[in-house]
C-alpha cells in the first residue's frame, strides 16, 4: 500500500527491526496491523492518517499487512483485527485491539507523543490583528521588523502608516504611503488616506464638549453634527460617527455640496467592506438615497 506522506510507511519482516525498533530510539512510531478483509482496519486508517500527519513528523506510522507478514503477527502475538500499537525506545508502551474513536487514540498517545510547536503566525496577521485590538505600539513593532526584510511589502507599508498616523506622525504616514507602489491594494489605501483626512481635520476642529454643547443648544447645527462626526472618526469611535453621518445625510443631504455622503464613501474605505458596520450602514444609506 503506497503512502503519500513521509511519516507513514508500510513495515515488513525485513525491514521491521529499522523501520520500527530503530526509529522509535527517535521517534515514537504507532503500528497498524490490518488486513484488505478487515473492514473496521479500513475504517480506522484515514483518522489514524489524519492524528499522524497532526503530530508534523513527531510521530510515524508503520502499517503491517497481517495477512502478508505472518512473521511479524506471531512475533507480537497479534490476535485480532484492527490492533495498533505504539513503539518508544525499542519497546511496545502501549496500544489497543478494535475500532476505536479518534479521541481516545489521541488520550493515548498524548503520553507518549510531543505535540508539534505551534506554526509561527505570519507576521502582517498579527500585526493586523494588534492593530484591530487596539495595541498600536506592537503593532507598529512587529511591522517595522516586518519591513526591515521586505520594504517593498505594500499591506505592510499601509498599516505601518496607519500606526503612525494614529500616534501622530501624519507627516511620517502621508510619505509612507507615497511610498505604496502599484494598484494591488487600492481599497486599503484608500482607507489609509481617508484615515489620514480624518486626523488632520480633527486637528483643526474644536473639541469634542463644545460640538456636543452646540449640538444639545441646536440639534439641526448642521456644521456641529459634521465636525464631531469627525471628531469622532479621528478617536475610532466609529458607529457613533457612521450614525451622526447617515442622520446629518438625512436631514440635509446638500450639506456642503454632499460633504456627509462623501464622508460615509470614506469611512466604508477606511473600514472595508467586510466590517459589519460597512454592511450595516451601507444598507442603511442606499435605503436613505432611493
Amino acid at each position: 500500500m503506497s503512502q503519500d506522506t513521509p511519516y507513514i510507511f508500510d513495515a515488513t519482516s525485513a525491514d521491521f527491526d529499522q523501520l520500527v525498533i530503530q526509529k522509535s530510539f527517535l521517534t515514537p512510531v504507532l503500528v497498524d496491523f490490518w488486513a484488505e478483509w478487515c473492514a473496521p482496519c479500513k475504517a480506522m486508517m484515514p483518522v489514524l492518517k489524519q492524528i499522524t500527519e497532526g503530530y508534523q513528523g513527531e510521530l510515524l506510522l508503520a502499517k503491517v499487512d497481517c495477512d502478508a507478514e505472518q512473521d511479524i503477527v506471531a512475533r507480537f502475538g497479534i490476535r485480532s483485527l484492527p490492533t495498533v500499537v505504539l513503539f518508544k525506545d525499542g519497546q511496545p508502551v502501549d496500544g489497543f485491539s478494535g475500532a476505536q474513536p479518534e479521541s481516545a487514540i489521541r488520550a493515548i498517545l498524548e503520553p507518549h507523543v510531543q505535540m508539534p510547536p505551534p506554526a509561527a503566525a505570519d507576521p502582517l496577521e498579527q500585526a493586523q490583528t494588534l492593530f484591530a485590538e487596539g495595541q498600536i505600539a506592537d503593532a507598529e513593532a512587529v511591522l517595522v521588523a516586518l519591513l526591515s526584510e521586505d520594504n517593498t511589502n505594500a499591506l505592510a507599508l499601509i498599516l505601518y502608516a496607519r500606526c503612525l498616523a494614529e500616534r501622530g506622525e501624519l507627516g511620517e504616514a502621508q510619505s509612507v504611503l507615497e511610498a505604496v507602489k502599484g494598484d494591488a491594494h487600492k481599497a486599503e489605501l484608500a482607507g489609509a488616506r481617508a484615515q489620514l483626512t480624518f486626523l488632520r481635520e480633527a486637528a483643526e476642529l474644536p473639541d469634542v464638549a463644545d460640538l456636543k454643547t452646540r449640538l444639545a443648544q441646536n440639534p439641526q447645527d448642521d456644521e456641529a453634527a459634521y465636525q464631531l462626526a469627525i471628531q469622532q472618526l479621528s478617536r475610532q469611535q466609529y458607529d457613533a460617527a457612521l450614525d451622526g453621518l447617515l442622520k446629518l445625510f438625512i436631514r440635509n443631504r446638500n450639506y456642503a455640496e454632499g460633504l456627509a455622503h462623501k464622508t460615509l464613501l470614506q469611512v466604508f474605505d477606511l473600514l472595508g467592506n467586510d466590517h459589519p458596520l460597512v454592511t450595516t450602514y451601507r444598507r442603511k444609506l442606499f435605503a436613505a438615497l432611493y
